[in-house]
């Protein structure tokens, strides 16, 4: 609200305040309208997840922040002296939340210089106070990272540290009373540093913390990849999300949201033109263009119940389906700009994966006498060939771009891994040997990559609403490396969505909203 002022006019006598007694009126509206546009302009959507942004401790210089929606980044900058000892000075975006926690992100200084102990990450803090209790994963300019944390009011300040230093991802996890950090090298995996128990009872506030580690200073620090999941709900497969279609270079450097909206979508593939994108939801096929804007329906005829298996014939010309007629998905193909699809599989259930470099040939996985196996068809119809025979589920077959390969994924060894064998089925070997699920392994165009969706081992199937990280390999062999953490697992990577110059990879990842 803005306060009105009473000019020295109005103590003179009402027949001399009148006139400038409007005029402070109309610059008070006027005031008030200017500050209702700045408020509005710092809104909840501009502070992306948070509700609120604030000073803690009273630094001597104001902190601010914004969300990139595009990006999914928020730039914070924030002064203050320290966050350590008995009292804290830093900016804080926040919001209230209860219960267990899982809060991950990314951080960088995009400025080099100032402090070395400047630091951002996450915080779950008791209160507003300077010398609240609190948590905290921080990343250091110097790329120490630890978990800090203040037991009781006005207490003493301790600390866990990393082994990693400057981690890609790091990790807040709080279950009950115990608080856990978690932080993953550049192309690597999550790894437990420690854990603390820290009485904090809820409501707390958690919240995004940058602090510049010099008072007369401010210091701008992003944070991209970021994620709040609250309790164990991610194994509600019912939960609603948030969907975002997200778009990640070769190197992982760029990492941006093309779309996002309130409800489920998956399954990204990228147009054989590379101008746009298609994915599916609840049961229809959208395309969107890769530039941005909004999704438009395919036409797919009596095609409605389409699942996330799909993708585009090398030609670009055509796009095969997985659709649901009855109770079985079954293989279609339809023209690539829409219109009346055909039949290619008789039997169900069928899940079309991939599609041969000379566009004659498509290849599925199907359940035929109570086990899943890889299979394949002419894409004119006809008889299907079943390619392996293992005991368990074979799944995800995609050819490599110059046809001597199928890589697909299969569980004959205890948990999933990826394999890969000739077109006919013969030379069946194992791609990858680790302690990950690993799912759905697509080679780029360019045929020198490998890119999969890894789970943790202990997840059976490739479920929704769990933590699972994307990694890419050679195809001529050797370590895979992380490429991105996220949440997600069902319909963030079934089918091929690379994009044609083999320099970009489309994937969809999750958001839990409140219920």
């Amino acid at each position: 609200m803005v306060k009105s002022h009473r000019s020295l006019a109005c103590i003179r006598g009402r027949a001399a305040c009148k006139p400038i007694w409007k005029g402070w009126l109309w610059l008070a509206a006027l005031a008030g309208c200017t500050l209702l546009a700045a408020l509005l302009a710092t809104s909840a959507e501009s502070l992306g997840d948070f509700t609120h942004e604030t000073d803690i401790g009273g630094p001597l210089r104001a902190g601010s922040a914004t969300f990139d929606a595009a990006r999914g980044e928020y730039h914070i900058t924030g002064g203050g002296a320290n966050m350590w000892g008995q009292t804290d000075a830093f900016h804080f975006v926040y919001r209230l939340a209860s219960g267990d926690l899982t809060l991950t992100t990314s951080v960088r200084f995009p400025e080099a210089g100032g402090n070395e102990h400047k630091k951002a990450g996450w915080m779950v803090r008791q209160g507003l106070g300077a010398s609240s209790p609190y948590a905290d994963v921080v990343v250091h300019a110097s790329g120490l990272t630890s978990l800090q944390y203040r037991l009781t009011e006005g207490g003493e300040t301790e600390e866990i540290q990393s082994k990693i230093s400057m981690p890609e991802t790091i990790r807040l996890v709080r279950l009950g009373n115990s608080f856990s950090l978690w932080a993953a090298r550049a192309g690597g995996l999550l790894e437990l540093a420690g854990s603390v128990d820290i009485p904090l009872h809820d409501p707390v506030y958690v919240g995004l913390a940058v602090c510049s580690h010099d008072a007369a200073a401010l210091e701008e620090a992003v944070l991209s990849n970021v994620s709040m999941l609250a309790g164990k709900q991610e194994e509600d497969d019912n939960r609603r999300v948030e969907s975002r279609l997200e778009i990640i270079s070769l190197d992982g450097g760029d990492r941006h949201v093309a779309y996002h909206a309130e409800k489920r979508f998956e399954a990204p593939n990228w147009s054989r033109d590379g101008k746009f994108l298609l994915f599916n939801s609840g049961g229809r096929i959208y395309t969107l263009p890769v530039a941005g804007g909004e999704p438009r329906l395919l036409d797919t005829g009596e095609a409605t119940h389409c699942n996330n298996d799909h993708g585009f014939s090398p030609d670009g010309r055509w796009l095969a389906v997985s659709n649901s007629p009855g109770e079985d998905s079954l293989v279609y193909v339809l023209p690539a700009a829409g219109g009346k699809p055909r039949q290619v599989t008789e039997r169900g259930p069928s899940y079309w994966h991939g599609w041969s470099p000379d566009g004659k040939t498509l290849a599925y996985c199907a359940e035929r006498g109570g086990n899943f196996d890889i299979y394949t068809i002419p894409v004119e119809g006809g008889a299907e060939r079943r390619l392996t025979d293992a005991p368990g589920l074979d799944d995800g077959p995609d050819y490599s771009p110059d046809g001597q390969y199928i890589y697909f994924n299969s569980e004959r060894t205890g948990w999933m891994q990826i394999w890969r064998m000739r077109p006919d089925g013969t030379g069946q070997e194992q791609v990858t040997n680790d302690d990950s699920a690993n799912w759905f392994a697509h080679p780029s165009p360019d045929g020198k990559w490998l890119v999969f969706v890894s789970f943790d081992k202990r997840v059976k199937g490739h479920p929704p609403n769990k933590d699972v990280t994307l990694r890419l390999m050679s195809t001529a062999g050797g370590a895979p490396r992380v490429l991105a953490n996220l949440f997600g697992g069902q319909g963030t990577m079934n089918v091929p969505s690379w994009s044609p110059d083999s320099k970009h990879l489309a994937f969809v990842s999750y958001r839990l909203l409140k219920p």
